[in-house]
C-alpha cells in the first residue's frame, strides 16, 4: 500500500511560521510514540510531587489540593476540594477507560475466549490474592486491615514501559498475555473498589444510576451513535452513584462496558460510500453547485462509522487519560512527606504488607497460578513464552502505582498510615520496575525464541496468544 501524497498546506499559513512549529513538534511526537513514554511522564510526576513535597513546599501544595472548587446553581451548591476533582472526578473518565479496553478484550481480545484467557486470568487471580493474603496476615483484626485491597493492582502503563524498555527481548506474546494479566487485574480492583470499599448503599439513587444505565442500552437500540448524546445519561450515573454510596468511578467502568463494539458502516462500505460520494461531488462541482454538504455529511458519518464507537471512544480519550488524567493524579496523590510516614505501632505492618505484596506477592501469585493452570490442562503457554519469561511478567506486575495508590485512598483515613501505604507502593514500584528491568535483561535472550515451552506437554497444550 503506498504512501499518501503530502497535503498542500493550508491557505493563511505561513512557511517560516510552520517550519518552526515542526522544529518544536518533531522531537514531542517522537517520544510520545514511544510506549514507554506515559510511563516515563508518570515517573516525572511522582518524583516532583515527592521531591516538592519534602523540599518544604508540602504545606504550600496541600493547601492548593485542598482548594474549595464547586458547582452552584441558585441556591443548590456542590463543594468538594480539588484532589476529590480529579481523583473521584478526572479519574472517573480513566475507569471509563479500563471499561472500554475489558469491553474490546471480552469482545474481540485476549478474554473472549475461555481458552485464551485462562492463562491471563490464572495469573490475574494468582497475582491478587497472594498480596492480599500477605497484607491480611500481618494486618489481620488491626485498625490496618482495611488496606488489604492496597497491593492487588498492577500499573499497566509502567509494566508495558518496562517490556517496551526491553525492546526485541520481548516476543510479542508476552506483551499480549501481560496487557491482558493488566486488564484482568484492573476488573478485579473494580470489584474490590465497587464491593468492599463502599460507604453504605443508598438504594434510592443507586436505582437512579441504574435508570441512567438502563438510557444509555435504550439510546442504542434506538440506533443514536454520536457520544455526545449519551454524556448526560452518563453524568446522572456519575453523581448517583455517589450520591448513593458507591465509588462514582465505578459508575465511568459500567458506562465503558455498555459502549458498542461493532462497527456500522465497516471499513468495505465506506470504501464503497467514499467511492460514490466523490463522484456525487465531482459532479456536482462540473454542475456549478457550490453546496456540498450534503454529500460530505454523507462521508463524514462514513468515515465515523468505520471503526465501532468502543475503538473511537478509545482512540479520542487515550492521550487525555495518559499524558493528562494519570500523571495530573500521581502528582496530587505522590507528595508524600516522609516526616508524615511512621513505622511505630502497626506503621511497619502497613509498609511490610504493602511492599512484600506487591514485591514478592505479585510474582511468586503470577507464577504458582500459571503452573497450576498449565500443569492441570486447563491452560497453555502462548509460543515463544516460557517460564522465564512468565517470570519476568510477575516481576513488573508488582509495580502497582496508580491503581494501588487510588485503593490506598480509600483505605485509609488522612494520616501517618495513608503516607506509609503511600510510601510502600512507590518503593515497591520501584523495586518491580528496576527488578524486572534487570531480569528481562538476564534472562531474555537477545531475541525471541520460536518455541520457549519447557516441556512437550506444555507445547501441545499451548495456544497462540
Amino acid at each position: 500500500m503506498g504512501t499518501s501524497a503530502e497535503l498542500p498546506p493550508p491557505p493563511s499559513s505561513w512557511r517560516p511560521a510552520r517550519r518552526l512549529a515542526r522544529a518544536f513538534a518533531a522531537p514531542v511526537e517522537r517520544f510520545l510514540a514511544i510506549e514507554a513514554a506515559s510511563g516515563l511522564i508518570l515517573l516525572a510526576a511522582a518524583t516532583l510531587a515527592l521531591g516538592l513535597a519534602n523540599a518544604g513546599w508540602g504545606p504550600t501544595i496541600e493547601a492548593v489540593w485542598c482548594t474549595p472548587v464547586g458547582l452552584q446553581f441558585g441556591d443548590l451548591a456542590f463543594t468538594r476540594d480539588l484532589r476529590w476533582w480529579i481523583n473521584d472526578g478526572l479519574m472517573t473518565i480513566f475507569f471509563f477507560v479500563v471499561g472500554l479496553e475489558i469491553r474490546r478484550e471480552l469482545h474481540a481480545g485476549e478474554l473472549s475466549e475461555l481458552r485464551r484467557a485462562a492463562l491471563p486470568l490464572a495469573a490475574a487471580l494468582g497475582g491478587m490474592l497472594l498480596p492480599a493474603a500477605i497484607y491480611g496476615a500481618l494486618n489481620a483484626g488491626r485498625p490496618t486491615a482495611a488496606g488489604w485491597g492496597v497491593p492487588m493492582a498492577t500499573d499497566i502503563a509502567f509494566a508495558v514501559g518496562v517490556l517496551a524498555v526491553l525492546g526485541k527481548r520481548v516476543p510479542p506474546a508476552l506483551r499480549i498475555l501481560l496487557l491482558a494479566l493488566a486488564v484482568i487485574d484492573d476488573l478485579g480492583a473494580i470489584v474490590v473498589i465497587a464491593v468492599f470499599y463502599g460507604e453504605g448503599v443508598a438504594w434510592a439513587p443507586l436505582a437512579l444510576a441504574g435508570l441512567a444505565l438502563a438510557g444509555i442500552v435504550a439510546l442504542q437500540l434506538a440506533g443514536v451513535r454520536r457520544a455526545l448524546a449519551y454524556l448526560p445519561l452518563g453524568v446522572v450515573a456519575w453523581a448517583a452513584a455517589y450520591a448513593s454510596g458507591v465509588h462514582p468511578t465505578i459508575a465511568g467502568v459500567a458506562v465503558g462496558l455498555l459502549t458498542p463494539v461493532r462497527a456500522w458502516w465497516g471499513p468495505l462500505r465506506f470504501a464503497d460510500t467514499a467511492e460514490e460520494t466523490a463522484r456525487a461531488v465531482r459532479a456536482a462541482v462540473d454542475a456549478g453547485e457550490t453546496d456540498l454538504q450534503e454529500p460530505l455529511h454523507t462521508l463524514g458519518r462514513a468515515a465515523r462509522e468505520t471503526v465501532p464507537p468502543v475503538e473511537r471512544v478509545l482512540h479520542a480519550l487515550h492521550g487525555w487519560v495518559a499524558w493528562f488524567i494519570m500523571p495530573l493524579f500521581a502528582f496530587a496523590n505522590a507528595g508524600i512527606t516522609l516526616g508524615g510516614v511512621s513505622f511505630v505501632g502497626d506503621g511497619w505492618r502497613v509498609f511490610v504488607g504493602v511492599s512484600a505484596g506487591l514485591v514478592l506477592g505479585k510474582l511468586v501469585g503470577v507464577l504458582v497460578a500459571s503452573r497450576f493452570a498449565v500443569g492441570s490442562g486447563m491452560a497453555g503457554l502462548p509460543r515463544g513464552v516460557g517460564w522465564r519469561e512468565l517470570g519476568v511478567v510477575g516481576g513488573v506486575a508488582g509495580i502497582g502505582f496508580t491503581m494501588a495508590l487510588f485503593v490506598a485512598q480509600l483505605a485509609f483515613p488522612p494520616g501517618t498510615h495513608l503516607e506509609t501505604a503511600k510510601l510502600g507502593i512507590l518503593v515497591a514500584s520501584a523495586i518491580s520496575g528496576v527488578g524486572g528491568l534487570l531480569a528481562g535483561r538476564l534472562l531474555l535472550p537477545d531475541a525471541p525464541r520460536p518455541d520457549a515451552a519447557p516441556s512437550e506437554a506444555a507445547a501441545e497444550a499451548s495456544t497462540e496468544v
